[in-house]
């Protein structure tokens, strides 16, 4: 286990960016900012839809890196366990007393597939995805070397065009080599279509998922007149969920970016032709910045910029306000066009990034805020964790 941080010790402004009691107008920018009050909402009202839908939730990790939003997932949304994409990604949710962990990837390197092979080691049911007949043997020799059990998906390719096999032959032939590896177990299927998640129309992401889904029914029914069954099908993301959930062969949502909710998710559109973070789900993750100059009139510079930031979904949006809009950004700054200058130096602006995910992984804090005081602080425990 890692070791407690103790906040005590650390100074606002060099080793936080604040500290629990402080006044949230007094956090040091830029900053992550969590409204938890959101977040709460967010979580709950999911781990209620998993429930009335007799689907279980594991959340996904990777969104956040952080083992305090894991855990508020699993006591307050009800989810099973956490999805992530990295073995030492995993192993700091592990190492953090996330009971259940799933590298919803392929782990084909030795010495991952050896820290892999240890995990069940520090009290948590491990999995794996599986495309390749050939990673089975390597898998096997590692638990056996290690006396423990790893559980493998194997992963279909049911349109992301990433990894995974695209038959049902090839599900089958996987999985009985899994079956039949001493140390290995299989635990069923991974199908997440991540390349419709974010596709602007309803329909058009439902087109995609019927595909999945079909292609899902099939290996499922290819796996049952073997004899293997299937504990976990899994998949399932914040654009997509309600169809996996009333599919009638999923079991397990693999939803993350809900949770915070980001510029680009926000704008995909649920069936009633509204945006989804105008009443399915709030924003509780932003960007707090400063402005620190204003000395061209019609613009106002933030110091939120690119090294705060990813903006591979794009720019930023400026929360509860269309009177200023950010528009540009550089490695330390952001621009943001103030055409009437309403701004002025030290005014605060909470931006929600265009992709939250890599958002997180550039900064080391949430600060946790709620009636306009600093609940709590959290590390970004897994931040860096990419082998």
């Amino acid at each position: 286990m890692n070791a407690p941080v103790n906040l005590n010790t650390l100074e606002v402004g060099f080793d936080v960016p604040a500290q629990p009691g402080m006044d949230a107008a007094d956090i040091q920018t830029p900053a992550l900012v969590l409204d938890l009050g959101a977040l709460e909402r967010n979580i709950k009202k999911m781990g209620d839809y998993a429930a009335a839908h007799g689907m279980r939730h594991r959340v996904h990790g990777k969104m956040h890196k952080s083992v305090d939003v894991a855990q508020l997932q699993v006591e307050l949304g009800g989810a099973c366990g956490v999805c992530c994409q990295k073995v030492s990604e995993a192993e700091v949710f592990a190492r953090g007393g996330i009971k259940d962990v799933l590298v919803s990837n392929q782990v084909r390197d030795p010495a991952k597939i050896d820290r892999l092979a240890r995990m069940p080691k520090l009290g948590a049911r491990t999995i794996c995805c599986v495309d390749d007949i050939d990673n089975v043997a390597d898998l096997s020799a590692a638990a056996q070397k290690h006396g423990t059990t790893v559980e493998c998906l194997v992963e279909i390719d049911c349109g992301a065009g990433r990894c995974g096999v695209t038959t049902t032959d090839s599900v089958v032939d996987i999985a009985s080599a899994i079956d039949a590896a001493p140390g290995l177990k299989f635990a069923g299927i991974q199908a997440y279509q991540g390349a419709m998640q974010h596709m602007d129309s309803y329909e058009d992401r439902k087109a995609k998922i019927d595909i999945a889904i079909a292609m899902v029914c099939d290996a499922v029914d290819g796996l049952k007149a073997k004899g293997l069954e299937c504990d976990i099908v899994g998949g399932g993301g914040t654009g997509s969920y309600y169809f996996e959930s009333n599919s009638g062969v999923y079991n397990e949502l693999q939803c993350g970016s809900y949770a915070f909710m980001d510029a680009d998710y926000g704008r995909i559109l649920d069936k009633d032709g509204n945006r989804i973070d105008r009443g399915e789900w709030e924003n509780a993750f932003f960007i707090l910045t400063q402005v620190m100059s204003h000395a061209k009139a019609d613009k106002a510079i933030v110091d939120a910029g690119l090294k705060a930031q990813s903006v591979d979904s794009g720019l930023p949006v400026i929360f509860g306000r269309t009177d200023v809009e950010y528009v540009k950004c550089s490695d330390e700054h952001g621009v943001v066009a103030d055409p009437d200058a309403v701004l002025k130096v030290g005014d605060k602006l909470h931006l929600v990034p265009g992709h939250c995910d890599p958002t997180a992984n550039v900064h080391d804090w949430y600060v946790g805020v709620r009636d306009g005081k600093v609940e709590t602080l959290w590390p970004i425990s897994a931040r860096g964790k990419a082998f």
